[in-house]
C-alpha cells in the first residue's frame, strides 16, 4: 500500500532523455524549464489524505467523491511560442459524478485553499474572465468503472512558476467545491 501512494514524475523534452529538455536544461524537482523547443512532461500519482503517514503530491480532501488509493495522470506539451495542450486521466473516482477540473495557479497543501486562484492567461478580476478559453478547463465525468478523461488545448503557454496544481472539483464548469488536488509540474516554452 505505501508503494501505491507515493508519486512518481516523467518529464522529457522533445528527443530529450529523463530529467532533461532539448536545449540541454534540466528539470527541477517539483518543476520544469523552459526551453527553445518547448516543454513535455507528464506525472501520476495516488491521492492520499492530508496528512497520511505516506504523502502524495494528489491530495484528496473528500474520500467520498475522490477515494484514497484512486489515481490521476497529467501531462503537458507546449511548443515553442505556440500551442499548449495538458491531458487529464483518472481512475478509481465515483462512477457517474461530473467533475470540474482546472489548472490552479500554486501547489496543493492540506488546506484546499492552497492552490490559489484557476490559471488565467489574461490575468483578470473580471468575471467575464473564468471561462475555458482564458483557463484550462479538463472537466469529465466519471465512467461506470469511475475514470475519465479530458484534454484542453490553447494557443498559449504558461508563464513562468504561474501554474502549479490541477484541482478537482464538484462540479464542471467555473465553480463547485474543492475535493482534490494534484501538484503539476507544469512548465513553459521560451
Amino acid at each position: 500500500m505505501a508503494l501505491a501512494l507515493a508519486s512518481a514524475a516523467l518529464v522529457t523534452g522533445a528527443g530529450g532523455a529523463h530529467g532533461a529538455i532539448a536545449d540541454g536544461g534540466t528539470v527541477e524537482p517539483g518543476g520544469g524549464t523552459g526551453g527553445k523547443h518547448g516543454y513535455s512532461m507528464r506525472t501520476d500519482a495516488r491521492f492520499a489524505p492530508p496528512g497520511a503517514f505516506v504523502p502524495s503530491a494528489a491530495v484528496t480532501y473528500d474520500t467520498r467523491l475522490v477515494p484514497a488509493g484512486s489515481w490521476i495522470e497529467v501531462g503537458q506539451r507546449s511548443a515553442e511560442r505556440g500551442a499548449t495542450t495538458v491531458k487529464l486521466r483518472v481512475t478509481g473516482l465515483k462512477a457517474g459524478h461530473e467533475y470540474g477540473a482546472h489548472v490552479h495557479r500554486k501547489p496543493c497543501g492540506a488546506d484546499p485553499a492552497a492552490a490559489g486562484g484557476h490559471y488565467q492567461h489574461r490575468p483578470s478580476t473580471d468575471p467575464a474572465d473564468v471561462n475555458p478559453d482564458n483557463e484550462v478547463w479538463l472537466d469529465f465525468t466519471a465512467d461506470s468503472r469511475g475514470a475519465g478523461a479530458a484534454s484542453a488545448r490553447h494557443k498559449w503557454n504558461f508563464r513562468f512558476g504561474e501554474a502549479g496544481s490541477v484541482v478537482l472539483h464538484s462540479a464542471p464548469g467555473s465553480s463547485g467545491a474543492r475535493l482534490a488536488c494534484f501538484s503539476v509540474p507544469f512548465g513553459w516554452a521560451a
